[in-house]
């Protein structure tokens, strides 16, 4: 395999007994495209060689550089939401449980994913796309001199479960020499399941009366065509008004100032999502490309379940669709549910889970 790694920076950590990078590195799409990532490499200052590597695929931000993970202040931290109490970051970053993995001496990788802070409309939720992102930059921290060993896991939240859900069903090309060991899939976000069941589906269909656009719904409207331009277009979807709305802002805003945009244009202007039902096939045959459970994964998955809120940000009917789909392809998979938890408290509660489940997996 080439070299992955194009470059790495030492960044400050608060972060005790480690030593913190920010890397750029090269990965592929979905369709093999050349494409480009940065991310975070957080390892152990004392030595070790062959160690266990973890690579963490972050929860929804957004579509481009306003949304960029590791560009954020002191980004080699525990997880900092942008819903807690007193926050004051735009957007969620940071790796939850990130202390307990360097003293337990494991390295930790973080993709942005393409398109953050890197050439290109980020295709958001095509889980293919992520997934590599999450598996190469793991191949370029075994460029570095670190220790990283062959073996790895993936541990995901949200948009980011759906990329550890999909690093399972990667070939073995993309892996090369390396070994998924387990994917721990928290409140997974998967198109080709959640499009298929009402909410999202029913939106598609133009079913109802024309609402303020959902922010996530828009941003997967919007990455699709940019991961399959061959056979989609921001035209078949959104009104001129839509498309308006997601060329201005869609490397500049964060999701949540991106959802309160398309709230107050939609109330003030009109409808934005128009969907030409005649390429829905077109559409449906890329979501089932781009996304995870189209085949029996390689690894274990143990996916985490937020309970409080059924009708959350990845409501429960996706999450247990995901669960389903694995099930009926025959692949090995688990789950655990936390009722007290809504979305955004359950990476932080369900960490320490995923990381005794994924050390099993060694």
């Amino acid at each position: 395999m080439s070299a992955v790694l194009i470059s790495q920076n030492t960044i400050p950590t608060s972060i005790i007994g480690a030593v913190a990078y920010r890397i750029h590195y090269r990965s592929q799409d979905v369709q093999g495209k050349e494409t480009e990532s940065t991310g975070l490499v957080i390892a152990p200052t004392a030595p070790g060689t062959e160690r266990k590597v973890m690579s963490w695929a972050h929860g929804t931000t957004g579509m481009g550089d306003a949304s960029c993970p590791s560009a954020q202040p002191e980004p080699a931290r525990e997880l900092t939401l942008y819903f807690a109490s007193g926050s004051t970051t735009n957007i969620d970053y940071g790796v939850p449980g990130l202390q307990t993995f360097i003293d337990e001496g494991w390295i930790v990788v973080a993709t942005d994913y393409q398109g953050m802070g890197t050439p290109g409309t980020h295709q958001y939720t095509v889980n293919v796309t992520n997934a590599l992102d999450a598996v190469n930059i793991v191949h370029a921290a075994r460029e570095m001199n670190i220790g990283a060993g062959t073996k790895f896991g993936v541990v995901g939240w949200s948009q980011g479960g759906g990329t550890a859900a999909a690093a399972a069903e990667l070939s073995s090309d993309a892996l090369g020499e390396l070994e998924l060991v387990g994917a721990a899939a928290m409140s997974p976000g998967v198109p080709s399941v959640a499009l298929k069941l009402p909410g999202l589906g029913a939106t598609l269909a133009g079913d109802g009366a024309p609402t303020p656009p959902d922010a996530h719904l828009f941003m997967i409207l919007g990455a699709f065509p940019a991961a399959f331009p061959e056979t989609l277009s921001l035209d078949d979807v959104f009104t001129p008004l839509g498309k308006q709305m997601f060329e201005e802002n869609w490397n500049t805003a964060p999701v949540h100032h991106f959802g309160d945009i398309l709230t107050r244009n939609f109330h003030l202007q009109g409808a934005m999502i128009q969907v030409d039902k005649s390429k829905l096939p077109i559409w449906m045959q890329a979501f089932e490309k781009g996304s995870a459970a189209q085949m029996k994964p390689s690894a274990p998955i143990l996916v985490l379940i937020d309970g409080q809120d059924p009708n959350g940000p990845c409501p429960l009917p996706w999450q247990l669709g995901y669960i389903d789909a694995i099930k009926a392809l025959g692949g090995d998979i688990t789950s655990s549910t936390y009722p007290n938890d809504d979305h955004f408290s359950l990476p932080q509660s369900s960490i320490e889970e995923a990381r005794t489940w994924l050390d099993s997996k060694f």
